[in-house]
């Protein structure tokens, strides 16, 4: 697989938890503001990606469900520069079942298919 620019040592995580999804073809590699991201192989929007100041993981889902898992406290607001982006949400800690659901819910959403 081709590596679009650098990736950070410190994101090894969110990469060997992508690997598998890059491996199957329902997202490539790209950018976003900077730095390295996935996007949906099918129409290339954002899905995903690792904040670069805190290395928490950061997923484009519906600003509805963005609230809930603020409310639960499963995540925080996605807030670069104090702009809040109300459906990206960022989250701490990620396991890999935790992962491939909120993945797969972000390609959805991001693809119109959900």
């Amino acid at each position: 697989m081709a590596s679009i620019g650098t990736r950070e040592p410190e994101h090894d995580h969110f990469w060997d938890l992508a690997e598998p999804h890059l491996a199957s073809g329902r997202v490539v590699e790209g950018s976003m503001m900077g730095q390295q991201c996935l996007r949906t192989a099918r129409t290339n929007g954002f899905v995903a990606t690792v904040e670069r100041a805190t290395g928490r993981v950061v997923l484009k889902l519906p600003k509805a469900r963005v609230a809930e898992m603020v409310e639960a406290g499963i995540g925080q607001a996605f807030a670069p520069a104090g702009k809040v982006f109300r459906e990206w949400v960022s989250i701490a800690e990620i396991d890999e079942a935790g992962w491939n659901e909120l993945l797969d819910e972000s390609i959805e959403f991001v693809d119109g298919t959900s």
